[in-house]
């Protein structure tokens, strides 16, 4: 009698889910709930020089570096991607995404479209990219002005900003509406699950449906 086939053959690569959105659009309250319903999926954690502030972790917040370090860093071709912002440099170390990647873990991003255009030249075959839309232009201006967090010239700037953002949304993958933040994190799952099954990254398919043909 052959021995069966054990599904367990199908070893999977991991892959890079990003998240973008204009400012208000939902992208931080979806990034949480899918990191609270989903175990299999971490938060990337990018590399910055800015000085850390109270309360944050060295390798679970940010890896905080001195700017000589992080310049080393980009001339070395080590990031996928970086970005100055406000006077400090932020960006994503290679390595550690990579160890994650072949170890079949999923890698969630929280970035914006310059920094998906990036990620998309490093490592497009294992990107998985979401634009995030608000329901109307309305919409978003209450949000930003609902949460609080920034005065009404700061929220016309980022009102102003997002136009420019949102001219971007051919360059996803995917496009989802957050007009019900439960729905859209649906979506989002919905998404993920297709993309882990995906032929192209599941690596032991190729021997486990040879094995099913001969027999096993």
């Amino acid at each position: 009698m052959l021995p069966s086939v054990s599904s367990e053959a199908l070893t999977r690569r991991g892959l890079m889910l990003v998240l973008s959105s204009p400012s208000g659009a939902g992208k931080t309250t979806i990034s949480r709930g899918l990191l609270k319903e989903d175990d299999a999926l971490v938060m990337s954690v990018s590399a910055t020089t800015r000085r850390p502030r109270p309360g944050e972790v060295e390798a679970t917040d940010y890896f905080f570096m001195e700017p000589v370090d992080f310049n080393l860093m980009i001339n070395r071709d080590e990031l996928l991607e970086h970005a100055k912002v406000f006077g400090n440099y932020y960006g994503t170390p290679t390595a550690p995404v990579e160890t994650a990647l072949a170890e079949g873990k999923d890698i969630l991003f929280d970035i914006d479209w310059q920094g998906t255009q990036q990620l998309g030249q490093k490592a497009r075959s294992d990107m998985v990219s979401i634009f995030i839309l608000p329901p109307s232009t309305d919409a978003l201006e209450r949000r930003l002005k609902t949460r609080a967090q920034d005065s009404d010239e700061v929220v016309a700037q980022r009102m102003s900003k997002a136009a420019e953002e949102i001219s971007h949304w051919r360059e996803y993958d995917y496009v989802v509406v957050n007009e019900n933040v439960d729905q859209c994190l649906q979506e989002v799952k919905t998404i993920l699950a297709a993309e882990r099954l995906r032929t192209s990254r599941r690596a032991g398919l190729v021997d486990f449906v040879s094995r099913l043909r001969e027999g096993y």
